[in-house]
């Protein structure tokens, strides 16, 4: 294993565990719809830069293929009884839990995070294939709604699938960006087809593998792998609804090609989330959650705190805190639950934090721990990072660095605080720490951002799916979790039945007649509280 703290470093990185074979590769990768002689394309593993898999590239041809598979078996997975696909989520459940070993591996092999970042995901996967296997008869079956006239008017909301739905996921969090939002797809009758990011595939098609073995039908979930400028148009093109998590600026795109189409579309973007530390914090409690709402994943969490606000009165006391913490962190490569900060994922990422942070200390931003590269450790290492007297110039002051770097403020009130926690163009992820639970609330409540979490991170509101979570402004659009997770999947019908008289007169009645009663009847609707 690799790893650093405060003692000298150890710079033996770890070989890819003996769960991950070349035939385990082979069986995966076979999964990609592609044709037989399709273009290779090879990824690598960030703890050390060594080949890892090779995949096969879909083409557009493949993408119009899989969706018409998808359409044929969407038929049939939707006229499935939902008892039935409920079982199959359950099975997935089991199964997910079972051999997460192997996840976890997976997972750190292409990723590079911590197996306790890792193992994170796994719960994740659990709990949202259960909840949604377990919610989604109230969700998705018929309800009576109040009819235009009572008595008179008998009013169905009826819930049907989308169709096929592109779900687009990223690396950062290669099994619960690709399954969950997968999981609330499918279990509401759509079927599937997904790119994920082409460096973590493996562990997206790990988990495709795992629904079939658990009784989904063949063709309801496929994989095409392939850069978007390629196979992005037939993605759009052949959706019935787009689900995307990534950047600011392709979720733009994605928006727009939607509108083009008029088609539905739910986009999780980027994010430069603030933690606030109120005057009654507990400090030691706070500095805690400030390691974990910074520097999970090496930070490459859309939901990760970036911006650290903290109240004049405890700002020396909770700085001193949090950094002598975050000196402490283990940063390395292992294969097991004994390191604290794993690697960056991709060169470029590196490449973004690394421009950040010199650009910042070269304009005056002082360094308080971490700061630089680590090369000694693996190819894409970079120390956990904690900065002060960071001002507007700086690229890192309103861009998102997606790393394991945090810059640290003041403020003088409450007020203050909120006026800066929201000088954003951003709104997805905050953080708010006080003794006061009503108080930490409060100031939670005004806080422009999709989940606040008091007293915590992030994993509070994440991990609450039966409430939605999702961004605010330039952090997308549309929900994941909760009734707005799923039923976005899905289009809303209404069916009424008129019974014996509706709004038109009847024929011994004359119009002018029927006005005056219809008026009577609204007055002594709203009289006796009627809605």
């Amino acid at each position: 294993m690799a790893t650093t703290h405060a003692g000298p470093a150890i710079t033996r990185v770890p070989a890819l565990p003996a769960s991950i074979t070349p035939s385990f590769l082979q069986r995966l990768t076979a999964r990609v719809s592609a044709a037989p002689n399709a273009a290779r394309v090879t990824t690598t593993a960030p703890y050390t830069g060594v080949p890892l898999a090779d995949l096969p590239v879909s083409t557009p041809g493949d993408v119009e293929d899989a969706f018409a598979r998808a359409r044929v078996a969407q038929k049939a997975w939707a006229a499935t009884p939902i008892a039935e696909r409920k079982k199959v989520l359950l099975r997935y459940h089991d199964l997910v839990l079972a051999r997460q070993d192997q996840a976890l591996d997976l997972m750190q092999a292409e990723n590079g995070k911590t197996r306790r970042d890792a193992f994170l995901e796994v719960v994740d996967i659990g709990i949202v294939s259960r909840y949604y296997a377990r919610t989604a008869a109230k969700y998705l079956g018929p309800k009576r709604r109040r009819g235009a006239i009572p008595l008179l008017t008998h009013t169905t909301e009826l819930r049907h699938p989308k169709g096929v739905v592109t779900v687009i996921s990223p690396w950062n969090y290669p099994l619960s960006m690709a399954a969950s939002d997968t999981i609330a797809a499918l279990m509401a009758g759509n079927a599937v087809v997904q790119k994920p990011d082409t460096q973590t595939a493996l562990t997206a098609l790990w988990s495709m593998e795992l629904m079939y073995e658990a009784g989904l039908p063949e063709d309801v979930w496929q994989m095409v792998i392939g850069r978007g400028s390629s196979i992005g148009g037939a993605l759009m093109d052949n959706a019935d609804y787009m689900m995307f998590t990534g950047s600011t600026a392709t979720g733009r795109q994605i928006a727009a090609d939607a509108g083009r189409r008029l088609i539905g579309a739910s986009l999780e973007l980027g994010g430069k989330n603030p933690m606030i530390v109120l005057d009654d914090a507990d400090i030691d409690k706070a500095a805690d959650g400030a390691v974990a709402a910074c520097f999970p994943s090496a930070g490459q969490l859309c939901v990760s705190v970036e911006r650290l606000y903290v109240a004049e009165s405890i700002r020396d006391r909770f700085v001193a805190a949090f950094t002598a913490r975050t000196e402490k962190l283990k940063l390395g490569a292992a294969y097991d639950y004994s390191v604290d900060v794993g690697s960056l994922t991709t060169p470029a990422q590196l490449k973004t934090v690394t421009e950040h942070v010199d650009d910042a200390v070269a304009k005056g931003a002082t360094v308080l721990a971490g700061g630089k590269a680590r090369p000694d450790l693996g190819p894409l290492f970079y120390e956990p990072t904690v900065l002060t007297g960071v001002t507007p110039d700086m690229t890192l002051h309103s861009h998102e660095t997606f790393g394991p770097v945090v810059s640290v403020y003041t403020f003088r009130d409450v007020d203050d605080a909120i006026t800066q926690a929201n000088a954003t163009a951003y709104g997805l992820n905050a953080s708010v720490w006080s003794r006061d639970g009503a108080r930490g609330r409060a100031v939670a409540a005004r806080v422009h951002a999709g989940t606040v979490n008091v007293n915590e991170a992030f994993a509070a509101a994440w991990g609450s799916v039966d409430a939605p979570m999702g961004g605010m402004g330039d952090s997308g659009l549309g929900r994941r979790h909760g009734a707005d997770g799923i039923l976005k999947y899905t289009e809303p019908q209404t069916v009424a039945h008129q019974r014996i008289q509706g709004f038109t007169p009847p024929s011994n009645i004359n119009p002018e007649t029927w006005a005056t009663l219809l008026t009577g009847a609204l007055k002594v609707l709203k009289a006796v509280g009627a809605r």
